[in-house]
């Protein structure tokens, strides 16, 4: 569905409903219980020793993994280490910013849930809660929306940064190339060119973090139209955020006098909200472990982009197209599905690294899904979405793995029934997720315990050997050997040296 028709259609039938969110039973408790049961002591005794050693246990129910390295028994003389690969019950920083409690099915953002912020508020002010902590009043919220408005243009070299890409890269590359575009046209806010300090003010971090709320969204403009070969509307500020950005889509040549329509307008803004923050995730650890090298901002934005990219992330959700369109029809799920089992097809879209439960995003982007559905009409693969859900949650092999539909699921089918493509879907995941970024960015500058990351290995390799000439080395053998795999020349190589002089 092309853009035009998308908004034509939407803009005539929603005048006459109305998102309505349906909020989820998410626990309210005015007191939260001891993390971990709180603070006390952890005696352990090293059966390979005999020793017994006394560890403190914090408030927040997680031990010092320093205090480990105290459990030693002689060999290198290296205390004891946690082996967590993937971090599963690691806990790398102290933040004030997002909680969830997976097997309850809980997200707040600084104590709000995520059902009331859905229901009640907007992007920016959600925005302005998740950076400075709490929900701003209507002078500070006009303050930070002008801020944020007034940035939304980009300087000629990163248009061209982005122009001199070929025309089929895919968007997340051209917003990967705009956001390191941005760092070099900001030297003044560079570290490596301004020294350590230059982050020690509010006023250069707030700049920083204003510039890139609102210029993701024009950078994601330019991602959508590389694709279809126009140019966006240059942005509007005197319209709201997520109404600029679809302002910038779809003004064409209407001399700045279009505007989207503003229950379209709503459910994209529903779904930043949803998106904006996710605690201690792959990419905002990604964020997290960069800033602590004190690099630029810009950096650390474009290392937890680049992390969102992956398809086990942020790029869940145009998988789920993809996997979707794979499948076809409604008759090939069970071969799909038995194809699961078999591992040998993957089934994106279900289940959570953190949610046991379910996921609160995809109970209320499900609502807004059947709004948009009910609009914007029915197509093949919202019926394959639809009966693949079905044929999941009927069966005992996904249902005991807790393998339930998640935000990536529902978020992808909404987005191709507003006319986006798939490729474009993380993008769409990445403009509000900069706030989150950035608050986590902002927080790690005034943490006192912030060291740079550096993580420890538990070493397999070869313990010592030394180095031989070249002439008396024999090839490895044996399963472990490894060396380059065959690697063709392109017919295009094979033309170019076969002519004369082609060095």
């Amino acid at each position: 569905m092309v853009a035009g028709s998308r908004l034509d259609v939407i803009s005539r039938q929603l005048e006459q409903q109305h998102l309505v969110m349906v909020p989820t039973s998410a626990t309210d408790d005015d007191v939260r219980p001891a993390p971990g049961g709180g603070r006390g002591t952890l005696t352990v005794l090293d059966n390979r020793t005999g020793k017994r050693y006394t560890i403190e246990v914090s408030d927040g129910g997680v031990i010092n993994a320093s205090a480990l390295k105290q459990i030693k028994a002689g060999g290198d003389g290296v205390g004891l280490r946690a082996y967590d690969p993937g971090y599963t019950n690691t806990t790398a920083v102290i933040s004030r910013i997002s909680y969830i409690d997976g097997d309850k099915g809980i997200l707040r953002y600084r104590g709000y849930p995520i059902e009331e912020l859905a229901e009640r508020g907007h992007f920016l002010e959600v925005a302005y809660l998740t950076l400075f902590g709490d929900l701003p009043v209507a002078s500070h919220l006009a303050t930070f929306q002008e801020a944020v408005m007034r940035h939304t243009d980009l300087a000629p070299s990163v248009e061209a940064c982005v122009a001199a890409l070929a025309p089929d890269a895919h968007p997340m590359s051209v917003l990967l190339v705009g956001l390191c575009a941005l760092g070099a046209t900001h030297p003044e806010a560079n570290p490596a060119l301004a020294g350590q300090a230059v982050y020690k003010t509010r006023e250069m971090q707030d700049k920083q973090i204003v510039r890139l709320l609102a210029k993701v969204p024009t950078l994601a403009a330019l991602a959508y139209h590389k694709l279809s070969g126009r140019r966006p509307t240059p942005p509007n500020q005197r319209l709201g955020y997520t109404e600029n950005f679809l302002y910038m889509l779809d003004g064409g040549n209407s001399g700045g006098a279009y505007r989207p329509n503003p229950k379209l307008v709503r459910a994209l803004d529903i779904m930043f909200i949803l998106h904006a923050e996710h605690e201690m995730n792959c990419s905002t650890a990604a964020a997290r472990h960069l800033a602590s090298s004190g690099v630029d901002v810009y950096t650390v934005m474009t290392g937890a982009v680049g992390a969102l990219y992956g398809p086990l992330h942020g790029g869940a959700n145009e998988a789920v197209l993809r996997m979707l369109q794979r499948i076809g029809k409604v008759e090939n799920i069970p071969a799909f599905i038995a194809g699961v089992k078999a591992k040998k097809e993957k089934l994106f879209g279900f289940g959570h690294r953190v949610y046991r439960n379910f996921d609160p995003r995809a109970t209320i982007i499900k609502e807004v899904a059947e709004e948009v559905f009910a609009i914007a009409g029915r197509d093949p693969m919202i019926d394959v979405a639809k009966a693949l859900q079905d044929a999941a949650l009927g069966d005992e092999y996904f249902v005991s793995r807790k393998l339930y539909p998640n935000v990536d699921f529902y978020s992808g089918l909404v987005y191709r029934a507003m006319g986006f493509p798939p490729q474009f879907f993380t993008v769409l995941f990445a403009i509000p997720r900069i706030v989150g970024y950035c608050a986590h960015w902002r927080e790690s500058l005034a943490d006192p315990d912030t060291k740079i990351l550096r993580p420890q290995q538990d070493y397999r390799g070869v313990w010592l050997r030394h180095f031989e000439p070249i002439e008396q080395r024999k090839p490895a053998t044996g399963d472990e050997a490894d060396t380059l795999v065959p690697l063709p020349a392109s017919n295009a190589y094979h033309r170019r040296v076969a002519g004369k002089n082609w060095q």
